[in-house]
């Protein structure tokens, strides 16, 4: 069984069509990248996966584990096993970034969180990605740098142990070095259990995991598959050639 199907999605915004017949499959336990061009539809299929109510399904169908959750709630896809890391994080005054994922955990496993077990794992994973601790009891992204904001989000996703976690542009905006931070953040957390899909223009990320598809998203449908390769040819020569064939 396959972790996340696609199949023939069609999806509106404002009645403007944007993703015209797309079809996607991720594996348990893979990594799956998908670029495209500014206006292709990739920030459209992510949040319509995570069951965002701007997005109008005209056609098609997403499971995921099997069962169709088109048209489930956002909180019930997070509860069964989507994430999604924002391009542009939120500010959330009034709700410290701890006890943001502390009632994630909950609303998502709807199990007690065990205080000092939860604290010493936090401090943990916060380790991992070079933040300091302070940080755990501010508002949640409030006065955070960008490259804050990006760690706050992967943390939130290590925290919360996804089965499929969606990274749309987490690496847009940061220099080399918090790439690297968050690309390894992203690395100690990808284990065969749970699967990636990361939308990038910086590769950089990808660095330290391994790729098992690499999917060209244009004019609303998946136009290109291949494997790590095809991101050289994109990098080399960009998305010229590989537009989809007139029908």
């Amino acid at each position: 069984m396959q972790l996340l199907e696609i199949k023939d999605l069609m999806v509106s915004v404002e009645d403007n069509q944007i993703l015209r017949g797309l079809n996607l499959t991720v594996g348990k336990g893979e990594v799956h990248v998908l670029m495209g061009p500014n206006g292709a539809g990739k920030s459209t299929l992510v949040n319509t996966v995570m069951g965002h109510p701007q997005y109008r399904v005209d056609g098609g169908k997403i499971l995921f584990e099997g069962k169709e959750i088109t048209h489930e709630p956002a909180n019930e896809r997070a509860k069964a096993g989507l994430f999604l890391s924002f391009q542009n994080p939120e500010e959330v005054p009034g709700i410290s970034l701890e006890n943001f994922m502390r009632t994630s955990r909950f609303a998502v496993t709807g199990k007690p969180v065990k205080l000092f077990a939860y604290k010493k794992e936090l401090k943990q994973k916060m380790e991992h990605l070079n933040m300091d601790e302070e940080y755990a009891s501010r508002y949640l992204n409030v006065g955070f740098s960008g490259g804050e904001k990006k760690k706050s989000e992967i943390l939130q996703m290590m925290m919360l142990n996804p089965k499929l976690a969606i990274l749309d542009e987490t690496d847009s905006g940061l220099d080399v070095d918090a790439v690297k931070i968050v690309s390894q953040g992203v690395e100690k957390f990808h284990t065969s259990e749970n699967s990636l899909l990361i939308i990038t223009h910086n590769t950089k990320i990808l660095d330290f995991l391994p790729v098992d598809a690499v999917h060209i998203l244009m004019d609303g449908k998946i136009v290109r598959t291949g494997d790590r390769s095809l991101i050289d040819r994109i990098n080399d020569s960009g998305f010229q050639g590989l537009e989809a064939p007139a029908v």
